[in-house]
């Protein structure tokens, strides 16, 4: 008997499911407290009113679901409470865990709906901190869970997984929205890798208010801010880069924290996924936030009414820590959000119709520890110099260190962001197709081949379906959870495909393949 069952990120225990333990280190009692809660979230929302307090439970609840966000059972387990109280007294089942279906398309379908659910959670909560929420998205997540919980065909779930998407692409707008009035739009950037003197405090995850209530609480106390990982984009936002502490970028993607939290040598604050198993060597120094926790690791609490989170804790024992050790010395260019590129469009144009520029490729989504990822380095590196590599999330590690040289002046990786800044990549391509007169976005002369990892990657694979895009490339391996006649769905009605070697998928790209 299965201890566990849980296929929701891509490294899944043999692309099939895992059944005693989480590869990503969760143990099955976590796992089986996040099916609970899930379970409860259906219920709640099947009886409750999706208002701003029911929708915000709801939103951090599967926040905290995502792979590699919350390992903390005590934490999980008042979460649970907390829902079982708002849903108590209604008489109303729903289903437990993932196999609780025995259809198989249909466990697929609303396994598909429940991981865009989550992605749509995580970007709703980030706008929600900073002051943007929308009722209909509340709505959106009510009914879709509900849906799971009840007898609807495949059609029907397909319709709500198309739906997923639309809602995705609103809570992405709408997160946009959030950043930019916040901290202004993104503007080009060079960012350093290499290390101050100072002792320094590492950043890493999502939350760009978490950074800046940092960066005002640090910016007398003799240190430097440094971010990790999806935090890289912080130095791209006019009200975060004008704090002179905000140092520089140190390491890579998520997956290599065991070893760069070690060297980093100050204190780390973990905001939001991904975390992974904390080791002995950093764990007397590092911190979680929001919907992210660790059983034995400290948790800065959540703001008070009108106040800021307090990261007082984190700054004192910084300035106890040795400065970072040194990983590289270079810099990253980046900060080409969409309304950086519109400025730059007639310049992208004219490279297009002068034949400088003869395809776009977006290479955007998760990176993830499996080695077959190298496949990603290998097709930048492959793709001709007459070619723009538009991305987003931490994939861009796999290739954002590369010297791939630029077009005219044009970098060409031009770095978007955050994963949630694919809305970005998508806003460009919808651009490029107005100026040059297109009927279809898939007339441009833009191909997809995507890396993913966890369920906002689903959230914006549905997002970038809804808005009309076509054959699109997905790897290193297609998800688990999507049964063969979902896949087929797919790939009949959008063209998806998984990848194959480098050189033969930028051959079949640079045909329009």
């Amino acid at each position: 008997m299965n201890k566990m069952f849980c296929f929701q990120c891509q490294e899944t225990c043999g692309n099939q499911g895992c059944t005693m333990r989480g590869i990503c280190g969760k143990t099955a009692e976590t796992s089986n407290l996040m099916d609970a809660l899930i379970q409860q979230l259906k219920i709640i929302a099947k009886t409750c009113e999706p208002n701003r307090e029911n929708g915000l439970f709801v939103v951090q609840s599967l926040f905290m679901t995502i792979t590699n966000t919350n390992f903390d059972k005590t934490r999980l387990a008042l979460q649970l409470k907390k829902a079982q109280k708002i849903a108590e007294n209604q008489n109303i089942s729903a289903p437990l865990g993932v196999l609780d279906a025995e259809n198989e398309d249909i466990r697929s379908l609303r396994e598909l709906l429940t991981y865009g659910l989550k992605g749509i959670a995580a970007y709703a909560d980030h706008a929600a901190m900073l002051g943007f929420e929308d009722k209909e998205i509340y709505q959106f997540l009510f009914k879709a869970l509900a849906a799971t919980a009840e007898d609807h065909s495949a059609e029907e779930l397909t319709v709500l997984v198309m739906e997923c998407g639309a809602t995705a692409v609103k809570t992405m707008a709408l997160l946009d929205q959030a950043n930019t009035a916040a901290y202004g739009n993104p503007e080009i950037s060079t960012v350093r890798t290499n290390v101050g003197t100072r002792p320094g405090i590492l950043v890493s995850g999502h939350d760009l208010k978490d950074m800046k209530e940092l960066l005002e609480q640090s910016k007398d106390a003799g240190i430097d801010i440094y971010t990790h990982s999806e935090m890289l984009p912080a130095h791209y936002y006019p009200e975060l880069k004008k704090y002179p502490h905000l140092y520089g970028n140190y390491g890579n993607a998520w997956h290599l924290q065991n070893k760069e939290f070690a060297s980093f040598n100050g204190p780390i604050l973990m905001t939001t996924n991904c975390i992974t198993p904390v080791q002995e060597s950093y764990r007397e120094r590092i911190f979680t936030t929001g919907m992210a926790g660790y059983p034995g690791i400290p948790h800065i609490a959540d703001r008070e009414k009108g106040k800021e989170k307090d990261f007082s804790i984190i700054i004192e024992l910084a300035k106890k820590c040795p400065p970072p050790s040194p990983l590289e010395n270079g810099t990253i260019t980046g900060g080409f959000a969409h309304q950086q590129v519109l400025n730059l469009a007639d310049k992208i144009i004219e490279a297009v119709k002068s034949g400088a520029v003869k395809r776009f490729i977006v290479m955007a989504g998760c990176d993830g520890r499996q080695s077959a990822r190298k496949y990603f380095t290998e097709t930048a590196q492959l793709l001709p110099a007459d070619t723009l590599i538009l991305t987003a999330g931490c994939a861009k590690y796999r290739y954002n260190k590369l010297s791939t040289g630029d077009i005219g002046g044009i970098p060409r990786v031009l770095d978007a962001g955050q994963c949630n800044d694919c809305y970005s990549l998508a806003r460009i391509a919808l651009k490029l197709k107005e100026a040059f007169g297109l009927q279809d976005v898939n007339d441009l002369p833009l191909s997809f081949d995507i890396a993913w990892y966890e369920q906002k990657a689903v959230a914006v694979l549905l997002a970038v379906l809804s808005l009309g895009f076509k054959n699109i490339r997905l790897g290193p391996t297609l998800p688990a959870f999507l049964s063969p006649n979902t896949a087929e769905i797919l790939v009949r009605n959008f063209g998806i495909k998984g990848i194959s070697t480098p050189e033969n998928d930028v051959n079949a790209m640079l045909k329009g393949e």
